[in-house]
């Protein structure tokens, strides 16, 4: 039950509060004076879209309050629309909520029956939804369509098997082959790069013999005869024979004793680079078999385009493909008993649904035809429903034929049954909704019916015959109803009425609950009574 609804900034209406309680809650005014608005504020509460110049001009933000309750738990809501961005906020007991999780809650808090569930009962899927709802057994319908779903997913999964088994049999050549190259190379993950690496230590190696060879043959010479030591054995000569010479004073001694420590440092060095390091490698392999394992490497990610890690992973994939068409009759085999089975199941409760959806057309056209003879229809009115058949697993192993039934009604004697949309008038049409939402047997009996106009069309002693339904719903449950007739308003429990008043060049929209005498003058301008 809706409690309590406060709406500020939302088009016309600056800030309204409306306290709402059990029974009738009338909503009158002249045409264009916002009773709309306050719809489309309890649908924005509960959900659906606003745009952002529905936001008050010159305000930041819209919002909508209201406190509901189903049975003793309190449900308070409220929804921001932010002028700026058209952004909204939802707020479920205070605490910041999603979309959906008010979406959920809004069939347990209203009912809401406007102009378009005219439209809603032209569609034959309404149609059909009505009837399924005097089923008895309900799990029926549970079974029914969990079967459905489970067999559609089979014979998915089975035909993306069959046609993965298509696509494999026109590769299987290519796959093989790719596989041969694959397997005559036979490449592991990281290798190409191991073997860089071994390649580079070789590398180094050369490079370090080559340095050594070179510095043998700058002391030794290539001959062995002609290097740095044999110069410097030469100069050593030459130096020791000035110092002896008597005759001058050369001064060579120092230079001498110089030359002796350096060719000392050379026998040293010379030593060296007579004893080659040799670096630890960790391989059987020579340079020559790393260069022609690239050579194959780099063949076969050419041929493939593909690097090795993909190549490694094709291969895989290849061995799976190759082993799973293989296999895959065994697969399919399991799959089609899969899909018999459920088919059979399926088979076996739409024959028990079919049954229960035609008795419960019968029990529901009665009723509706009784509910209508209330409404000002002839008492001979006639609902009759159309059953048709149709296969729901085309495609499928076997038929499965489900029952659907579409309304046919005759509304006067002698009148041949046609669907609603070829004869129904737009007054017939509201009643025809009325008398179904009499039938109805919502879980929800908390809902708040709000009923939009659902007299249009409506008129004279029929017209009476629609207040009395509306007041006998409306002892079961709470109702909001919006009317332009007297005759409907005048059996509210309470009456609101809106208006548009124009201050300081402003349009405001006032909603206000109306005492005995004002409700008496509202009544009379709605009679056209001066």
């Amino acid at each position: 039950m809706l409690e309590y609804l406060r709406i500020r900034d939302l088009a016309l209406i600056d800030d309204t509060e409306l306290d709402f309680t059990k029974g009738m809650n009338v909503l009158t005014g002249e045409t264009g004076a916002g009773k709309t608005f306050i719809l489309k504020a309890i649908q924005f509460l509960l959900g659906e879209k606003l745009s952002a110049d529905m936001v008050r001009k010159g305000k930041e933000k819209a919002q909508v309050e209201a406190i509901f309750y189903l049975g003793d738990t309190e449900y308070m809501l409220r929804r921001e629309l932010l002028a700026e961005t058209g952004r909204s906020r939802f707020f479920l007991n205070g605490n910041v909520s999603s979309q959906e999780a008010v979406k959920e809650l809004r069939p347990l808090l209203i009912l809401h029956v406007g102009q378009h569930g005219q439209q809603r009962l032209l569609q034959q899927s309404f149609q059909a939804a009505l009837v399924d709802d005097f089923i008895e057994d309900k799990s029926l319908i549970v079974k029914k369509e969990e079967l459905h779903k489970a067999l559609k997913a089979c014979v998915q999964e089975k035909n993306t098997l069959l046609a993965k088994i298509e696509t494999l049999k026109d590769k299987r050549e290519l796959l093989e082959m790719q596989q041969a190259e694959i397997e005559k190379v036979n490449p592991e993950l990281g290798e190409e790069e191991n073997l860089e690496n071994l390649r580079q230590q070789f590398k180094s190696i050369d490079h370090i013999q080559q340095s050594y060879d070179e510095g043998l043959e700058i002391l030794f010479g290539s001959d062995g005869s002609g290097g740095l030591t044999a110069q410097l054995n030469h100069l050593e000569r030459i130096l020791y024979s000035l110092t002896k010479d008597t005759d001058f004073d050369h001064d060579m001694d120092s230079a001498y004793e110089s030359l002796l420590n350096f060719q000392e440092e050379v026998k040293d060095l010379s030593a060296k680079f007579r004893t080659v390091p040799t670096p630890d490698i960790d391989s059987d392999m020579s340079l020559n078999d790393i260069e022609a394992r690239l050579y194959k490497l780099a063949q076969l990610k050419r041929r493939l385009n593909r690097s090795i890690e993909q190549i490694v992973n094709l291969k895989e994939e290849i061995e799976e493909n190759l082993s799973f068409l293989d296999a895959c009759s065994l697969d399919i085999h399991n799959i089609e008993k899969k899909e018999k089975e459920l088919t059979h199941a399926l088979q076996d409760i739409l024959a028990k649904t079919n049954a229960a959806r035609e008795k419960a057309a019968q029990v529901f056209c009665r009723a509706l035809e009784k509910e209508l003879g209330g409404l000002g229809f002839s008492e001979k009115v006639q609902v009759i429903p159309e059953v048709k058949e149709h296969d729901i697993n085309k495609g499928g192993l076997e038929p499965c034929m489900e029952k659907t039934v579409h309304l046919l009604w005759a509304p006067n004697p002698g009148q041949n049954p046609q669907p609603l949309d070829k004869i129904a008038s737009g007054g017939e049409l509201s009643r025809f909704l009325l008398a179904v939402i009499g039938l109805q047997q919502s879980q929800h009996e908390d809902a708040t019916l709000i009923f939009d106009e659902v007299d249009a069309g409506v008129g004279g002693i029929t017209l009476n015959r629609v207040a009395e339904r509306l007041s006998a719903l409306a002892e079961k449950r709470q109702m909001l109803l919006i009317t332009h007739w007297p005759q409907l308003a005048m059996r509210g429990r309470n009456h609101f009425k809106i208006t548009k008043e124009f201050l300081d060049d402003e349009t405001y929209s006032r909603c206000v609950r109306l005492n005995d005498e004002q409700r008496k003058q509202e009544l009379e301008r709605m009679a056209g009574i001066e």
